[in-house]
Parts: structure tokens; C-alpha cells; sequence
């Protein structure tokens, strides 16, 4: 078998319609779209519409409230903070602030600060300041015998 003997399964591929090209293509002149009417005009989405029935995303109630001022924190696992710690990419002796957690290519970027969450294992005995962090985030780093430090108290709830 050569390259050029290689072709695909009969109709599995099908050729593009093109539409409003003559009166031989069978979609010539007004294209499929009928005469007249705001569905034959072109730049027309009516999204949505069901024909005058009440529109689904009307039916359903309205749920929940978006807090406009929310904030919103880039979160760290402590396993990944450990498994850095490991390939030296996070120096465990130093404080591992919210910088050097950067620095490192661990977190992209600050948002309105870093949380520590516990999930993984963390055995490194470090330092630790950032600006939130779960309560068992600071037992496990404690149980390792470093310290977890939650710089602005409103943020750690």
C-alpha cells in the first residue's frame, strides 16, 4: 500500500453545500431561506425563541446571587507545594512566601491572594505566609513541624 493509494470510506465525507449559486445547485437564488421575513435577512440570531411558546430560560427560576465584590484567591494544594519543595524548585529552608510561590512557577498570579488548602501530603518542615489557608492546611504543616501563617485575618475564614 503507498500514500496514494489511500483514500477514506465511502461517504464518509461529504462535500460542503454552497449555497445561492445558481439554479442548477438546487439552493440558488434565495438560498433555502424562503422570501422575505427577518430568517432570510443575513446578521439574524433569534437565540432562544420557541415560536411564541414562553422560552425555556424563562421558565426556570432565577437562582442564587453573584456577589459583585467577591474575591478570589489562587488556590494551592499542599502536596504540590511539597512535591516543589522536592524537585528544588522551592527552597523549604527560606520562608515560602506568596512571592516565592510565584517566583517558582507554582501559582501564575497573586489574584487577591494565595489560599493553602490540605489536600496532598506535606512532610517538609517550612515557613509559611500567605493570605488564607484551611484549618487543616495549618494542622497538617504544624504536624510537620513548620508553621502556617494566615497574613490578613479577614481572608481566612
Amino acid at each position: 500500500m503507498k500514500l496514494n493509494e489511500l483514500s477514506d470510506n465511502p461517504g464518509a465525507t461529504q462535500r460542503k453545500k454552497r449555497v445561492g449559486r445558481g439554479p442548477g445547485s438546487g439552493m440558488g437564488k434565495t438560498g433555502g431561506r424562503g422570501i422575505k421575513g427577518q430568517k432570510s435577512r443575513s446578521g439574524v440570531a433569534i437565540k432562544g425563541y420557541e415560536g411564541g411558546q414562553m422560552p425555556l430560560y424563562q421558565r426556570l427560576p432565577k437562582r442564587g446571587f453573584n456577589k459583585p465584590n467577591r474575591k478570589a484567591f489562587a488556590v494551592v494544594n499542599l502536596g504540590l507545594i511539597q512535591k516543589f519543595i522536592d524537585e528544588g524548585k522551592i527552597d523549604a529552608k527560606a520562608d515560602i512566601t506568596e512571592d516565592a510561590l510565584i517566583a517558582s512557577g507554582l501559582v501564575r498570579r497573586k489574584k487577591d491572594g494565595i489560599r493553602v488548602l490540605a489536600k496532598g501530603d506535606f512532610k517538609a518542615k517550612a515557613n509559611i505566609a500567605v493570605t488564607g489557608a484551611s484549618k487543616g492546611a495549618v494542622e497538617a504543616v504544624a504536624n510537620a513541624g513548620g508553621t502556617l501563617t494566615v497574613t490578613t485575618p479577614a481572608a481566612a475564614e
